[in-house]
Formats: structure tokens, C-alpha cells, sequence
């Protein structure tokens, strides 16, 4: 039977969103602190990739790699489906325990 929130669009707030990797509150100390310590440095500080430090630090780098991607033809990530059938499930019934307390 499928989820209710499948077909209705509803988002978890974004402290309770597991695919959040920062708050906006850790991106802001980000931005101050870009330039003045290492990528390498702030990514390990976070526990974040230091291409995503690079994104946040700089915006207009994430903007040229979306329109680099989007003329490449679209995202092309390549994964095991079985085992992104098994992920998509546990968040699934993640979100629907998280939304049924908040009812």
C-alpha cells in the first residue's frame, strides 16, 4: 500500500530531515569563516565533503555546476537500485513515524 505523503507533498521540517548534512545556522558560520581557513580544514571541522563547503562558500561555483550538469544531460549518479529500493523504504517509514507523531 503506498504512503500517504507519496501523493500529498509533505516535507519534514528541516531539523527532523536526515538528508540535511547542515543547519542553516552552520552554513552561515561557513560563509564567515570561507577564505580565511582551508576548505580542507572547514569540511573536516563540519564532517561535510570540501566540495560542499566550496558551494556554500562560493554560490556562483554551485550555479555554473548545475548548468554544467544540466548540459551534460541530467544528474547521471550510478547505484546499485536494490539497495536504493532498501534506503528509500527506511526513510519512507522515517518520515511517516516522524509525521504521524506531529498529527
Amino acid at each position: 500500500m503506498p504512503y500517504k505523503f507519496q501523493y500529498t507533498k509533505v516535507h519534514l521540517p528541516k531539523n527532523k530531515d536526515r538528508r540535511r548534512k547542515l543547519t542553516d545556522k552552520q552554513k552561515k558560520e561557513i560563509k564567515e569563516l570561507y577564505g580565511t581557513i582551508s576548505q580542507r580544514k572547514l569540511a573536516k571541522m563540519f564532517g561535510v565533503s570540501r566540495r560542499l563547503i566550496t558551494f556554500i562558500g562560493d554560490p556562483e561555483k554551485h550555479k555554473a555546476n548545475l548548468k554544467a550538469r544540466k548540459e551534460r544531460g541530467g544528474w547521471k549518479q550510478y547505484y546499485d537500485k536494490n539497495k536504493h529500493k532498501k534506503y528509500m523504504k527506511n526513510y519512507r517509514r522515517y518520515k511517516q513515524k516522524i509525521l504521524t507523531k506531529k498529527s
